[in-house]
């Protein structure tokens, strides 16, 4: 770790600080949407914008760094965050955000995709999966940092736009100066979205529903805090929360994911998660809240990873990388539909409608991985891998590298004769 630490400090760097930018810029806007007199479906359009150009940005940039190279994307997509971060408090109405969302969106993904493949191309078989670990605790360090930064400033002034846009823009200085040589950059073929389906119905569908909760924690959080009436700083703590529960819970919920039965603890972590956001709904103290926030964001995370993983499951080792396109894509078409859902309802509901959306996408899960459960055998639990250590906000470069290092354990545990039922038969004959 120290090594991976030591050859990538500047990347790490860089990427932390671009995450603290966005960490802001999400709360800050539910906040001074609010005060600008947005309806709560006025931002719930703009914060699903973000995700919609992320989407978007993680199906061009590929080819935009092909054509002109990392460098040239990576600065270009920079500068046009920071300028549209400092442009927010400027053009303060519902439409003119939902289109700088849409485009910083596209931005932040193609910023991603490019420092990603960097990171993984600094990276090599022995410590890639190390790498990974790093860039998954970074981003997360860097959204609680963001939350600490919300409470310096006066939302309805310009200061903290200013913050993230100044530290995005140092955020490019370590990794452009410091990263030397650029990497080839390839993606893997791809797996049409009706195989993936035919291959592994729970995988798909998981997906999609943590696509959606994941985006309405992510990006409706600040929106519950300002119509829930949290003061700032109550507010960038409870932001803060979902983010510490999913830094801690990742590895406990890993481990336990190498001892039991996969889709078992797919039902266990979504009803943690479905129980958390009932309880927060009911009985909505403030320490409450906390302790519900905590529990949600600690099990979104290792949701995502555990059902990678249990797509895995059904694929053979060079399926894998493949069908890391079609998942991003589910995974985007969730993460648009989800925040639209929590505003809708949060009109004629209140905040409140924030928890009962991740409870509603949460029991769609828990009752199709029940169905499921009936409709085909579990994969022996020493026959699986480990859980995918990827979060629902990485782009596709980070889902490819985490299915690659997920591979190279899945053959280092068959060479040391762990294999158990991994054939083809064993995968497939169970469908």
């Amino acid at each position: 770790m120290i090594q991976v630490l030591g050859s990538s400090w500047a990347l790490l760097l860089g990427i932390m600080l671009l995450m603290v930018g966005n960490g802001i810029q999400g709360t800050l806007l539910g906040i001074r949407g609010n005060l600008e007199g947005f309806s709560t479906f006025e931002m719930s359009i703009v914060m699903s914008s973000y995700f919609a150009g992320f989407l978007f940005g993680s199906r061009m940039a590929p080819e935009l760094i092909r054509k002109v190279g990392h460098i040239r994307v990576f600065a270009a997509l920079g500068s046009f965050i920071s300028a549209v971060l400092i442009l927010y408090p400027t053009l303060a109405d519902p439409v003119s955000w939902s289109l700088l969302r849409l485009f910083i969106g596209f931005c932040f993904s193609g910023v991603y995709v490019t420092a990603e493949s960097w990171l993984n191309n600094a990276a090599d078989n022995q410590n890639r999966g190390k790498a990974l670990s790093l860039y998954l605790i970074v981003q997360m360090i860097g959204i609680i940092v963001a939350q600490g930064l919300v409470v310096v400033g006066d939302p309805t002034g310009f200061v903290l736009f200013v913050i993230p846009s100044v530290l995005v823009s140092i955020a490019f200085a370590p990794i452009l100066l410091s990263v030397s040589p650029t990497p080839p950059f390839d993606t893997s073929r791809r797996l049409s979205l009706r195989a993936l389906f035919e291959i592994s119905p729970l995988g798909v569908i998981g997906i999609l529903f943590v696509g959606a909760a994941y985006a309405v924690m992510f990006g409706m959080a600040g929106v519950y805090g300002t119509e829930a009436g949290l003061t700032k700083e109550k507010l960038s703590y409870f932001v803060a929360s979902f983010y510490v529960g999913g830094l801690l819970l990742q590895y406990p919920i890993g481990w336990l994911s190498d001892r039991s039965g996969r889709r078992l603890l797919i039902i266990i972590c979504s009803s943690i998660g479905l129980t958390a956001s009932l309880v927060a709904y009911l009985a909505p103290g403030y320490a409450t809240l906390l302790a519900a926030a905590f529990f949600i964001g600690g099990m979104m995370g290792p949701l995502y990873g555990l059902l990678l993983a249990h797509t895995n499951d059904y694929l053979e080792p060079e399926e894998m990388a493949a069908a890391s396109s079609g998942m991003m894509f589910v995974n985007g078409v969730g993460a648009i539909v989800g925040p639209l859902a929590a505003g809708w309802l949060m009109g004629p509901l209140g905040a409140g409608g924030f928890f009962l959306v991740l409870g509603a996408l949460l029991s769609v899960l828990i009752a199709y991985a029940v169905w499921r459960s009936t409709r085909r055998a579990a994969i022996p639990v020493d026959a699986t891998g480990g859980i995918v250590s990827v979060m629902p906000q990485a782009s596709l470069v980070a889902v490819e590298v985490a299915q690659e290092v997920y591979v190279e354990a899945l053959e280092e545990q068959m060479d040391n004769g762990e294999e158990g039922q991994t054939e083809t038969d064993g995968r497939r004959s169970a469908q």
